[in-house]
């Protein structure tokens, strides 16, 4: 069997078209990966911009039912664990790449582009730089929440015991009663008066009853504080 003869035109374009073949693929993983770049600059925009949606146009039957929250029920653990709710171009934290991936995930399985994205988080993340449970949320309409994505770590345990006295202005006061009781309690006998009675254990209790509220009161005041019933959705920094 006499083998054919090599032709080296052949080769060479055999060669060249291969080598096209391959740069074309290059040129189109290029074009689709300078396309998601461009995808994540409009989502930092989005969020980093004041977000003037108040609704999406999901596709209901694509969404998962657990991660739909009413704004009553984020309004409820805001204030349970003294949290603020605000528009993302508040937040201060470095969004982290999962999120704009599910957004992404979201904005394509759904054929919408995501607007008005609120997060849940402790104030100081809408100053500092620092973890601590961020939630992302998008809105659905009619008070409804979608949450895209948690990050960071979990609250600590003592939280909503340590906010409790600032949830509202009766459990602060509440708690100041209480202490008012412990403080009179570690006062010795005779301090004010020879006598033990319960007249002067009620003006003891009361005078301290009044100095622990004033000076709790005028500490809150002076570093611009309000109980968590009235800044869970407020953008300001004194409150």
């Amino acid at each position: 069997m006499q083998l054919k003869r090599t032709n080296l035109e052949e080769k060479l374009n055999r060669i060249k078209a291969r080598e096209k073949s391959q740069q074309s693929i290059l040129d189109t993983v290029r074009e689709i990966l300078a396309e998601d770049d461009k995808k994540d600059e409009v989502i930092l925009e989005t969020i980093s911009s004041h977000n003037t949606g108040n609704s999406n146009d999901f596709d209901f039957d694509l969404l998962e039912s657990d991660k739909i929250y009413h704004i009553d029920q984020i309004k409820k653990i805001c204030v349970t664990y003294r949290l603020r709710f605000l528009d993302t171009k508040f937040f201060k934290g470095e969004l982290p790449y999962e999120a704009i991936s599910k957004i992404k995930q979201l904005e394509k399985s759904h054929d919408i582009r995501l607007d008005g994205f609120k997060i849940m988080a402790p104030a100081k993340l809408f100053k500092l730089e620092n973890y601590d449970d961020p939630l992302l949320f998008a809105p659905i309409g009619n008070g409804y929440y979608y949450l895209i994505h948690k990050w960071g770590n979990d609250l600590s345990p003592y939280r909503k015991l340590l906010m409790w006295p600032f949830k509202t202005f009766e459990n602060f006061v509440f708690c100041t009663f209480i202490l008012s009781i412990l403080l009179t309690g570690l006062i010795p006998d005779g301090t004010f008066s020879d006598q033990k009675t319960s007249a002067n254990a009620g003006i003891i209790f009361l005078f301290m009853f009044k100095s622990v509220f004033i000076v709790a009161m005028y500490y809150g005041y002076l570093a611009g504080k309000n109980f968590s019933s009235a800044i869970w959705d407020s953008k300001y920094y004194n409150a």
